[in-house]
Protein backbone atom coordinates (compact mmCIF):
# COMPACT_ATOMS: atom_id res chain seq x y z
CA UNK A 1 0.00 0.00 0.00
CA UNK A 2 1.37 3.70 -1.00
CA UNK A 3 2.35 5.31 2.17
CA UNK A 4 1.80 9.62 2.62
CA UNK A 5 5.59 10.70 0.90
CA UNK A 6 4.53 8.22 -2.16
CA UNK A 7 1.04 9.70 -2.24
CA UNK A 8 0.72 13.81 -4.30
CA UNK A 9 -1.49 15.83 -2.99
CA UNK A 10 -1.49 19.52 -2.23
CA UNK A 11 0.58 20.64 1.14
CA UNK A 12 -2.35 22.84 1.68
CA UNK A 13 -5.09 20.62 2.70
CA UNK A 14 -4.48 19.04 5.81
CA UNK A 15 -5.84 15.77 7.68
CA UNK A 16 -6.72 16.81 11.70
CA UNK A 17 -7.13 13.44 13.88
CA UNK A 18 -9.58 14.01 16.79
CA UNK A 19 -9.20 10.89 19.29
CA UNK A 20 -11.47 9.94 22.16
CA UNK A 21 -11.35 7.96 25.00
CA UNK A 22 -12.70 4.72 24.10
CA UNK A 23 -15.34 3.14 21.61
CA UNK A 24 -18.27 5.55 21.68
CA UNK A 25 -17.66 6.12 25.25
CA UNK A 26 -17.65 9.84 24.73
CA UNK A 27 -21.66 10.19 24.74
CA UNK A 28 -23.02 12.55 21.37
CA UNK A 29 -25.37 14.48 23.62
CA UNK A 30 -22.30 15.07 26.40
CA UNK A 31 -20.05 16.70 24.15
CA UNK A 32 -17.85 14.23 22.62
CA UNK A 33 -15.32 13.66 19.86
CA UNK A 34 -18.26 13.35 16.61
CA UNK A 35 -20.54 16.22 18.40
CA UNK A 36 -17.08 18.58 18.02
CA UNK A 37 -15.96 17.29 14.75
CA UNK A 38 -19.78 18.10 13.26
CA UNK A 39 -19.47 21.71 14.65
CA UNK A 40 -16.08 22.04 13.33
CA UNK A 41 -17.28 21.09 9.84
CA UNK A 42 -20.10 23.42 9.83
CA UNK A 43 -17.60 26.42 10.37
CA UNK A 44 -14.54 25.18 8.80
CA UNK A 45 -13.88 25.58 4.98
CA UNK A 46 -14.27 22.59 2.76
CA UNK A 47 -14.32 20.51 5.77
CA UNK A 48 -14.80 16.43 5.45
CA UNK A 49 -15.14 14.10 8.37
CA UNK A 50 -14.09 10.23 8.32
CA UNK A 51 -15.27 8.26 11.29
CA UNK A 52 -13.26 4.66 12.52
CA UNK A 53 -16.42 3.47 13.72
CA UNK A 54 -17.56 3.17 9.58
CA UNK A 55 -14.61 0.51 9.81
CA UNK A 56 -15.90 -1.78 12.89
CA UNK A 57 -16.02 -5.08 11.15
CA UNK A 58 -19.09 -7.08 11.65
CA UNK A 59 -19.90 -8.81 15.23
CA UNK A 60 -19.04 -12.33 13.99
CA UNK A 61 -15.68 -11.49 13.28
CA UNK A 62 -14.63 -9.39 16.41
CA UNK A 63 -12.81 -11.91 18.90
CA UNK A 64 -13.48 -12.63 22.35
CA UNK A 65 -10.55 -13.12 25.38
CA UNK A 66 -10.72 -15.13 27.96
CA UNK A 67 -13.25 -13.68 30.00
CA UNK A 68 -16.00 -13.60 27.17
CA UNK A 69 -15.92 -10.17 26.17
CA UNK A 70 -15.97 -9.14 23.00
CA UNK A 71 -12.60 -7.13 22.10
CA UNK A 72 -14.17 -4.28 20.23
CA UNK A 73 -11.55 -1.52 21.44
CA UNK A 74 -8.35 -3.25 19.31
CA UNK A 75 -7.16 -2.50 16.08
CA UNK A 76 -8.03 -5.81 14.95
CA UNK A 77 -12.24 -5.02 15.01
CA UNK A 78 -11.46 -2.52 12.43
CA UNK A 79 -10.87 -2.81 8.94
CA UNK A 80 -8.07 -0.27 8.89
CA UNK A 81 -6.57 -0.88 5.86
CA UNK A 82 -10.20 0.66 4.05
CA UNK A 83 -9.82 3.90 6.80
CA UNK A 84 -6.01 4.07 5.32
CA UNK A 85 -7.09 3.73 1.63
CA UNK A 86 -10.09 6.06 2.08
CA UNK A 87 -7.66 8.62 3.57
CA UNK A 88 -5.02 8.50 0.81
CA UNK A 89 -7.81 8.65 -1.28
CA UNK A 90 -9.08 12.03 0.04
CA UNK A 91 -5.71 13.52 0.16
CA UNK A 92 -5.23 12.44 -3.81
CA UNK A 93 -8.40 13.92 -4.45
CA UNK A 94 -10.34 16.08 -1.85
CA UNK A 95 -13.40 17.32 -3.50
CA UNK A 96 -13.62 13.48 -5.72
CA UNK A 97 -13.36 11.76 -2.75
CA UNK A 98 -16.33 9.23 -1.48
CA UNK A 99 -15.83 11.32 1.86
CA UNK A 100 -18.16 13.96 1.90
CA UNK A 101 -18.03 17.47 2.53
CA UNK A 102 -19.98 20.05 4.29
CA UNK A 103 -20.39 23.56 2.77
CA UNK A 104 -19.57 26.40 5.45
CA UNK A 105 -22.84 28.69 5.43
CA UNK A 106 -20.90 31.96 6.24
CA UNK A 107 -17.38 31.39 5.88
CA UNK A 108 -15.77 33.73 8.73
CA UNK A 109 -13.84 36.49 7.36
CA UNK A 110 -10.51 35.45 9.16
CA UNK A 111 -10.83 32.18 6.86
CA UNK A 112 -11.38 33.60 3.82
CA UNK A 113 -8.04 33.93 2.72
CA UNK A 114 -7.91 30.03 3.45
CA UNK A 115 -11.38 29.12 1.41
CA UNK A 116 -8.92 27.09 -0.96
CA UNK A 117 -8.36 24.91 1.99
CA UNK A 118 -9.38 21.37 1.98
CA UNK A 119 -9.58 19.68 5.44
CA UNK A 120 -10.42 16.24 6.50
CA UNK A 121 -10.89 15.36 10.40
CA UNK A 122 -10.18 11.73 11.51
CA UNK A 123 -12.30 10.80 14.56
CA UNK A 124 -11.97 8.17 16.27
CA UNK A 125 -10.62 6.32 19.52
CA UNK A 126 -7.26 4.12 17.89
CA UNK A 127 -6.40 6.50 15.28
CA UNK A 128 -2.55 7.05 16.81
CA UNK A 129 -1.94 3.79 17.69
CA UNK A 130 -1.74 2.53 14.14
CA UNK A 131 1.65 3.47 12.21
CA UNK A 132 0.74 3.16 8.62
CA UNK A 133 -1.24 6.54 9.70
CA UNK A 134 1.78 8.12 11.87
CA UNK A 135 2.79 10.44 8.69
CA UNK A 136 -0.49 11.89 7.68
CA UNK A 137 -1.43 14.16 10.59
CA UNK A 138 -0.88 17.80 10.25
CA UNK A 139 -3.11 18.22 14.17
CA UNK A 140 -3.78 15.88 16.44
CA UNK A 141 -5.86 16.25 19.07
CA UNK A 142 -7.04 13.80 21.86
CA UNK A 143 -9.94 14.19 24.51
CA UNK A 144 -9.61 12.62 27.86
CA UNK A 145 -12.22 11.88 30.31
CA UNK A 146 -11.96 10.36 34.42
CA UNK A 147 -12.16 7.11 34.79
CA UNK A 148 -16.31 7.73 36.73
CA UNK A 149 -17.31 10.25 34.42
CA UNK A 150 -16.30 7.77 31.23
CA UNK A 151 -18.14 4.99 33.19
CA UNK A 152 -20.96 7.22 34.23
CA UNK A 153 -21.48 8.16 30.60
CA UNK A 154 -21.15 4.90 28.88
CA UNK A 155 -24.00 3.92 31.05
CA UNK A 156 -26.43 6.65 29.48
CA UNK A 157 -25.76 4.60 26.21
CA UNK A 158 -27.50 2.00 24.49
CA UNK A 159 -25.37 -0.98 22.08
CA UNK A 160 -25.97 -3.24 19.91
CA UNK A 161 -25.05 -5.61 21.35
CA UNK A 162 -25.34 -4.65 24.89
CA UNK A 163 -22.41 -4.69 27.43
CA UNK A 164 -22.59 -7.46 29.28
CA UNK A 165 -21.71 -7.17 32.90
CA UNK A 166 -18.40 -5.68 34.12
CA UNK A 167 -17.43 -5.05 30.55
CA UNK A 168 -16.77 -1.29 31.47
CA UNK A 169 -13.56 -2.49 33.98
CA UNK A 170 -13.15 -5.61 33.06
CA UNK A 171 -12.45 -4.36 29.05
CA UNK A 172 -13.28 -0.95 28.22
CA UNK A 173 -11.06 1.09 30.56
CA UNK A 174 -8.44 -1.34 30.84
CA UNK A 175 -7.92 -1.18 27.28
CA UNK A 176 -8.25 2.62 27.05
CA UNK A 177 -5.30 2.80 29.44
CA UNK A 178 -3.26 0.43 27.54
CA UNK A 179 -3.49 2.56 24.54
CA UNK A 180 -3.44 5.95 26.01
CA UNK A 181 0.03 4.58 27.92
CA UNK A 182 1.39 3.44 24.11
CA UNK A 183 -0.16 6.69 22.45
CA UNK A 184 2.21 8.70 25.16
CA UNK A 185 5.35 6.66 24.73
CA UNK A 186 5.37 7.09 20.66
CA UNK A 187 3.88 9.92 19.57
CA UNK A 188 4.72 13.47 19.75
CA UNK A 189 2.95 16.99 19.14
CA UNK A 190 -0.66 15.50 20.79
CA UNK A 191 -2.57 18.20 21.96
CA UNK A 192 -4.77 16.89 25.13
CA UNK A 193 -8.33 17.98 25.65
CA UNK A 194 -10.23 18.33 29.04
CA UNK A 195 -13.25 15.96 28.10
CA UNK A 196 -14.96 17.21 31.23
CA UNK A 197 -15.36 20.51 29.60
CA UNK A 198 -18.68 21.99 28.13
CA UNK A 199 -18.96 21.35 24.31
CA UNK A 200 -18.40 25.04 24.16
CA UNK A 201 -15.44 25.36 25.35
CA UNK A 202 -14.20 22.63 23.66
CA UNK A 203 -15.30 23.78 20.18
CA UNK A 204 -13.91 27.01 21.06
CA UNK A 205 -10.51 26.10 21.83
CA UNK A 206 -10.05 23.22 18.78
CA UNK A 207 -11.67 25.89 15.88
CA UNK A 208 -9.45 28.97 17.42
CA UNK A 209 -6.30 26.96 17.64
CA UNK A 210 -7.17 25.46 13.67
CA UNK A 211 -7.47 28.81 12.84
CA UNK A 212 -4.30 29.82 14.50
CA UNK A 213 -2.79 26.55 12.21
CA UNK A 214 -4.62 27.20 8.85
CA UNK A 215 -2.52 30.94 9.38
CA UNK A 216 0.74 29.70 9.47
CA UNK A 217 -0.02 26.63 7.00
CA UNK A 218 -0.60 29.33 4.42
CA UNK A 219 2.28 31.47 4.54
Amino acid sequence: MAGPNTVKYELKDKIIGLEGTSRASISVTNGGKTTLAKRLRKQLPNCSILSQDDFFKPESEVEIDEHGFKQYDVLDALYMEEMVTSIYSWMKNPTGSSVSTAESKNTPVNLKSTEEVHILIAEGFLLYNYEPLNEVWDRRYFLTIPYEECKRRRSTRVYQPADPPGYFDGHVWPMYLKHKREMEENKNNIVYLDGTKSEEDLFSYVYNDIVRELETWKK
